[in-house]
């Protein structure tokens, strides 16, 4: 019995033994095979490879032969077809992208050099006004209006409104001057504010009897503020009764010295029309005509009202030029008389406008009646 238990033994040990040999084997043949599943896995790896390449920057394709020639070279004929087959799809795949990522290069390309001149357009229409206003700014003159008032016109804020509707229709640059006397409630300061127009208000404290000495007075304050502040331009003394033609405030930048023009006196009460002002061969003043309604001419010449000319304020503040004795800081004297005696003394000294002979009335006088 103990010999038959031993046989057992070792056949059991045998059949183990043969067992695990076998199981070596079928193993080994089976391991055999893994080369050609690892290139196939390999090559596929690749392929993942190759294809994510294009997310570089290289677009030469000088990498994908290298790499196929590392994955190529343990594999069988069979194997090296397949690669190639795959490389050749990949190869396509490549070329695709390129043309793709050309054609999308040269769109944006396309698209940033319209933008840019678009943008470059947009700048020159934006600049070109810009100029024209800058131009514009550069070559006008400064308008000085000069207004006199006083708190005894009944019709003053109404005047005074008025007048603000025409100068804001005139282009810029211009300085409106009101003078009055200083009172406790004036509403000037209110009015002025409300127009929108560049203003100064000036005030003084004399007492007057006279209505002519206080208005001589009024316009003395403008200019003499004028020539402290040196306030380069052309003045015109604008009454709260006159009536204008826009085209009146364009001829008067056309100023160089003094300028003069005919002026239509009008009455409310009264069914007459006067008219004043100079005689002009083309822009130069002849002479000095006084016409009433029946035409009537008459041979002295007439005074020359102060809104009937206009000057340069450069006369204010330049005595070596105009032939003015005083200083510029002696404001004490009759600014206004001396201006008048320019403009009386020297017919050649001033213009006629609008230029045409001075033909055409742009500038009415009507006094409203109290």
């Amino acid at each position: 019995m103990g010999s038959l238990e031993r046989s057992k033994k070792k056949v059991q040990l045998w059949k183990k033994a043969i067992f695990h040999f076998l199981l070596c084997f079928v193993m080994g043949f089976f391991t055999g095979f893994a080369p050609t599943g690892k290139g196939t896995t390999t090559s596929m790896f690749s392929t993942r490879n190759a294809i994510a390449i294009p997310k570089t920057h290289h677009e030469s394709n000088q990498t994908y032969p290298s790499l196929n020639m590392m994955i190529n070279k343990p594999l069988s004929d069979e194997t090296s077809s397949t690669t190639t087959t795959i490389t050749t799809t990949v190869t396509s795949q490549w070329s695709k992208l390129n043309e793709t990522r050309h054609s999308k290069k040269v769109l944006a390309e396309d698209q940033e050099e319209e933008e840019e001149k678009q943008q470059d357009q947009d700048q020159d229409q934006d600049q070109e006004p810009k100029e024209a206003n800058d131009e514009f700014l550069n070559t006008e003159r400064l308008l000085i209006i000069v207004t006199p008032t006083s708190a005894k016109d009944q019709n003053r804020g109404m005047l005074l409104k008025r007048l603000s509707n025409t100068l804001r229709l005139i282009p810029q640059p211009i300085l409106w001057i009101v003078v009055e006397q200083q009172i406790e409630d004036s509403q000037v300061s209110e009015i002025l504010r409300k127009t929108g127009i560049m203003y100064r208000h000036l005030v003084f404290k004399e007492n007057f009897t006279s209505i002519h000495e206080e208005v001589d007075h009024q316009r003395n304050v403008a200019l003499n503020h004028i020539e402290h502040h040196r306030l380069s331009g052309i003045v015109h003394f604008a009454s709260l009764s006159n009536v204008y033609d826009l085209t009146f405030f364009d001829e008067l930048r056309a100023i160089e010295g003094f300028g003069t023009w005919p002026m239509a006196l009008l009455s409310a009460n009264k069914k007459e029309v006067i008219i004043e002002g100079p005689v002009c061969d083309s822009s130069e003043v002849m002479g000095w005509h006084l016409k009433k309604s029946n035409n009537s001419n008459i041979d002295e010449r007439p005074p020359i009202r102060i809104s009937s000319f206009a000057f340069n304020t450069s006369i204010l503040w330049d005595p070596e030029r105009w032939g003015r004795t005083s200083s510029i800081q002696d404001t004490s004297q009759d600014s206004l008389k001396f201006v008048r005696k320019e403009v009386l003394e020297d017919e050649t000294k001033l213009m006629g406008i609008p230029p045409n002979d001075c033909s055409k009335i742009l500038l009415w006088n009507l006094p409203l009646s109290t």
